[in-house]
């Protein structure tokens, strides 16, 4: 086995991992600081594929307390306010960084100030956006910065355990596959950053990259973290349908569409949305993909079983003009965007629950940090479009910062436990003795009943059916083989031990959604389809793994700023506290 060391380690390279790099190497250049990707730094991960934009209040009108209550009410009240916080008010310096220090270029009014168009579920027009391509100007200004630092990179690198060190101190290290050989290697680090991202791709439709399978959730809780708030899923409203067969399908297309006056239109061609709310496509994601995956369940569908989504009353030049790149995406799967009808389906978008941490980024397990979707609290019950890949940079620059200060003050290299990594190569080699089988027909499986019995709409016989065929696929996994000896870049041990992560974090999500008995934020319960209200016993979900079984408790929500009913907005005329 490999060995490496370097103070600072940061697995994941999106928004949160490489803001961190920056931000540690700034803090404390004299330490190393080593990204650990699993593709290739810049070129994968979910950042990346942002299209819509940033949330942050600069306009006049908007506020940081604007910003906050709309993330408070659209969280359902879940959310850690405290965190909540530093989201809104860090969005604002993170904004001003990344244009310039970073070099990012945003869209400008004709009068010179940043562009903010309209995202659902939100009070004012606050997304700062690069056309529909936010995430490629993100990412690409951030690897430009890494690549000329003194960062250390361990591309194609797949991260499988979180060490603990002999004595139980805290933590050793990390434990990584490198791909292109199949060779284990041991990372020993004074500080990790977990910043793997997250992405539901166990539904049918999904719209993450292929490599995201929950890896990170998957090693805390196997490091024996707590998780929060798994129930809540978010599905998208329009996601591409373009058939079968193509991995186009699920790929989103962004809000600002339906916040620039997109229609929704049933199967009959005609709009369906102000029968479920009177915001109508505009409403919140959670509210929209209700709204549709009822539709579907009526058979008011199109020829491959979705909706339509329309653009063409706007005028085919200004639709072409807002949106180059998706009314691009969509003409190379035969639709026109700009002047026709789009088939869309909700798809699985983002993760609200995540890694119980602190403000500073800290965990539980002395030596961890953890930020970006790979966290839990931020957004409560439902993410407002715009507020991930703020979430990323800004907890992503606090990560860097508290581990360069944790380095100097606290870090130290800890001997790692020896039967950990003997263990977790013994967990990744199960595939390899077995007699060789379909993972991709398990895969399937997965899909089908994730996003039939846990899906959008959800109720105690499916979720009690989705938990029994987990564990049974998860059964099926472990006598299921790899045929390919030679490991090297062997991406069939590679789909293995994605699914294996994916049905793990797959446990975690129904048995969160068993134990909460209501309907709030993206959860909805047809069986519990009341929502408590919120001032009484209001409390989030907690979930941990020992001995390979699943226990959810609940813990209160602490209102440490505002409370239901409350409001931090100032009355017009006066002014903010």
């Amino acid at each position: 086995m490999k060995r490496l060391a370097t103070d600072i380690l940061i697995l994941g390279s999106g928004g949160a991992g490489l803001f961190a790099a920056l931000h540690a190497k700034q803090r404390a250049p004299e330490h190393s600081v080593t990204v650990a990707v699993k593709g290739l730094l810049g070129k994968c991960g979910c950042t990346r594929m942002v299209q819509g934009g940033y949330n942050v209040a600069l306009a006049p009108g908007d506020s940081a307390e604007r910003h906050f209550m709309d993330t408070i009410e659209g969280g359902g009240w879940l959310n850690d306010q405290e965190l909540a916080w530093t989201l809104v008010t860090g969005a604002q310096r993170r904004i001003r960084e990344l244009e310039n220090e970073l070099g990012c270029f945003f869209d400008r009014n004709p009068d010179g100030t940043v562009h903010q168009k309209a995202f659902a579920g939100q009070s004012f027009d606050r997304t700062v956006h690069k056309g529909d391509l936010t995430g490629i100007e993100i990412i690409n200004r951030l690897a430009e910065q890494v690549w000329a630092r003194d960062i250390a990179r361990l591309e194609e690198h797949r991260a499988v355990a979180l060490i603990p060190a002999r004595d139980g101190a805290g933590l050793a290290g990390a434990l990584m596959i490198e791909m292109r050989s199949g060779e284990f290697v041991f990372v020993a680090a004074q500080a990790v950053l977990l910043a793997t991202g997250g992405g539901p791709t166990m539904y049918k439709y999904h719209t993450p990259s292929g490599d995201k399978s929950c890896d990170g959730l998957a090693m805390a809780l196997g490091a024996g973290l707590a998780l929060r708030d798994m129930e809540m899923v978010q599905f998208h409203p329009t996601g591409l349908l373009a058939g079968p067969g193509t991995r186009m399908t699920g790929t989103v297309l962004e809000e600002g569409l339906r916040g620039a006056g997109g229609y929704l239109l049933g199967g009959d061609g005609a709009r369906f949305m102000q029968r479920y709310d009177p915001r109508g496509e505009r409403a919140t994601r959670d509210i929209v993909s209700r709204a549709m995956e009822r539709e579907i369940r009526r058979g008011n569908t199109t020829p491959h079983g979705g909706l339509w989504l329309e653009m063409k009353h706007l005028g085919p030049a200004l639709v072409t003009q807002l949106f180059k790149g998706m009314v691009e995406r969509c003409a190379d799967c035969g639709f026109d965007l700009a002047g026709g009808r789009v088939e869309v389906i909700p798809t699985a978008h983002y993760l609200m629950g995540g890694v119980v941490f602190r403000a500073d980024c800290s965990t539980a397990l002395p030596g961890l940090f953890a930020a970006g979707e790979d966290t839990g609290g931020v957004h409560g019950g439902n993410r407002l479009g715009g507020n991930g890949v703020a979430n990323s940079t800004v907890y992503g620059g606090i990560a860097g910062d508290s581990m360069a200060e944790w380095v100097r003050s606290e870090g130290v290299f800890r001997a790692a436990d020896e039967s950990a990594i003997a263990a977790a190569v013994a967990r990744c080699r199960v595939p390899l003795a077995a007699p060789p089988g379909d993972i991709a027909a398990l895969r399937e499986a997965l899909y089908e009943l994730m996003w039939r019995d846990a899906g959008i709409l959800r109720d105690r016989p499916g979720l009690e059916r989705a938990a029994a065929a987990l564990l049974d696929l998860d059964r099926r996994l472990d006598r299921t083989g790899v045929a390919t000896p030679d490991l090297a870049f062997n991406l069939t041990w590679h789909d293995w031990l994605n699914l294996k992560n994916l049905v793990l974090v797959s446990r975690a999500i129904v048995a969160a959604s068993l134990a909460r008995e209501e309907s709030r934020g993206a959860h909805f319960r047809e069986d519990f389809p009341a929502t408590r209200p919120a001032e009484r016993d209001l409390a989030f979900t907690r979930l941990g793994l020992a001995g390979g079984e699943l226990a959810v408790e609940f813990e209160p929500v602490r209102f440490t700023r505002v409370r239901p009913g409350e409001s931090l907005i100032a009355p017009a005329g006066t002014a903010h506290g």
